[in-house]
C-alpha cells in the first residue's frame, strides 16, 4: 500500500514543480517562497486548532498531538533543512529550464542511497551501484545538453544551487525516515501530522524574517513581485504530496530509498510541462538524459526490493 501512496505523491510533486516554475518566471523569489510557506501553514493550521480543541479524535489520520520542546526541536531542524533546500532550489529554478532542473532533482534517490551507505553503513548491491553509475552518466550528459543553451555546469552558480538543493533534499529524506521510524527501529517515532503541520509553520516564520530583513528594504532595486495564481497551486500540490509522502513513510515496511526514488518520478510530469507549456529547447537530447535517470531509478528499485 505504501508504494501506491508513493506514486500518488510523485504525480502531485510533478505538478508542484511545474507550478513553481510558472510562479517564479520573472518574479521575486523570496516573496513567492514566503507566500508558499504561508499558504501551506494556513492549510494545516486548522488541523492544529481543531486537534487542540478535541474536535478531531486522537485516532484520526488528521489529528495533530501536542508536544513539547523535546519533540519540536526535531521538527525545527527539519524546517531548517527543507527551507535551505527550497531557497537554493527556488533561485536555481527561476534561472534554469525546467527540463534541466527536473533530471538533476531526479538524482536525489541516488544521493539518499549513497547517504545511507556513508551514514548508516548500508551495503549497495550490483543493481544499486548500476543505478548510481547511470545517474552519474546522466548528469554528465545533461551538462552536454546544457552547453547547447549556454549553461556551463562547472561555473554556473544556478546549477550549483540546484545541486545543493538536491543534496539537502536527500538529507531531508534520510532525516524523515529517522523521524517517522519507531524507537525500536532506531528512529524517533514522531506523528506525521505533527511534523508536517509544524514544520510548515516554522518555515513561514523564518521566511517572514527573510522577507522583512533581506527583500523588503531592497524591493525597489531588485526583481519586483507580482501576484501569480500558480503560487496557490504550489502550496496546494506540495501540501497534498507531502501529506501522502509522510503517510506512506508511516506505514509498516516503508523503505525511504524506494519512496524517495518513486517520488523523483515526478520529473516526468515536470519535463512534459517544460516541453509543452514553456516550449523549452533541445528536448531530443534531454529525453535521452531523462531516460538514463529513469533507468537508474529502475535499477535502484530492483536492487532495493
Amino acid at each position: 500500500m505504501w508504494l501506491i501512496f508513493a506514486f500518488m505523491s510523485a504525480a502531485l510533486l510533478g505538478f508542484y514543480d511545474s507550478f513553481k516554475k510558472k510562479a517564479l518566471n520573472g518574479n521575486a523569489v523570496i516573496p513567492v517562497l514566503f507566500l508558499n510557506t504561508l499558504f501551506s501553514s494556513l492549510i494545516f493550521l486548522p488541523f492544529i486548532l481543531l486537534s487542540f480543541g478535541s474536535f478531531i479524535p486522537e485516532d484520526s489520520s488528521y489529528y495533530v498531538p501536542e508536544a513539547g520542546w523535546d519533540v519540536h526541536k526535531f521538527v525545527l531542524l527539519k524546517s531548517c533543512i527543507v527551507l535551505s533546500s527550497w531557497v537554493l532550489g527556488y533561485f536555481g529554478m527561476k534561472h534554469l529550464p525546467l527540463t534541466i532542473v527536473g533530471p538533476i532533482n531526479a538524482t536525489r534517490p541516488v544521493m539518499v542511497l549513497v547517504g545511507a551507505f556513508i551514514v548508516f553503513g548500508e551495503r549497495l548491491n550490483l543493481w544499486q551501484w548500476s543505478g548510481v553509475m547511470l545517474a552519474v552518466i546522466s548528469f554528465f550528459m545533461l551538462s552536454r545538453s546544457g552547453r547547447k543553451e549556454g549553461i556551463d555546469f562547472k561555473h554556473d552558480h544556478w546549477i550549483w544551487m540546484i545541486v545543493g538543493a538536491a543534496v539537502l533534499g536527500a538529507v531531508s529524506g534520510l532525516y524523515d525516515k529517522y523521524l517517522m521510524a519507531m524507537p525500536s527501529e532506531g528512529g524517533v517515532g514522531l506523528n506525521r501530522m505533527l511534523v508536517q503541520s509544524w514544520y510548515n509553520i516554522y518555515q513561514c516564520f523564518m521566511m517572514g524574517a527573510m522577507l522583512m530583513l533581506l527583500w523588503y528594504p531592497h524591493r525597489r532595486s531588485t526583481t519586483p513581485f507580482r501576484w501569480d495564481r500558480g503560487i496557490i497551486c504550489v502550496s496546494i500540490f506540495l501540501s497534498a504530496a507531502d501529506f501522502i509522502y509522510f503517510y506512506s513513510l508511516s506505514l509498516p515496511g516503508a523503505m525511504i530509498s524506494i519512496v524517495s526514488m518513486i517520488r523523483r518520478g515526478s520529473v516526468v510530469v515536470s519535463f512534459l510541462f517544460g516541453a509543452v507549456a514553456f516550449h523549452e529547447k533541445n528536448l531530443r537530447s534531454k529525453v535521452v538524459d531523462l531516460a538514463l535517470v529513469l533507468l537508474g531509478m529502475i535499477c535502484l528499485y530492483i536492487g532495493s526490493r
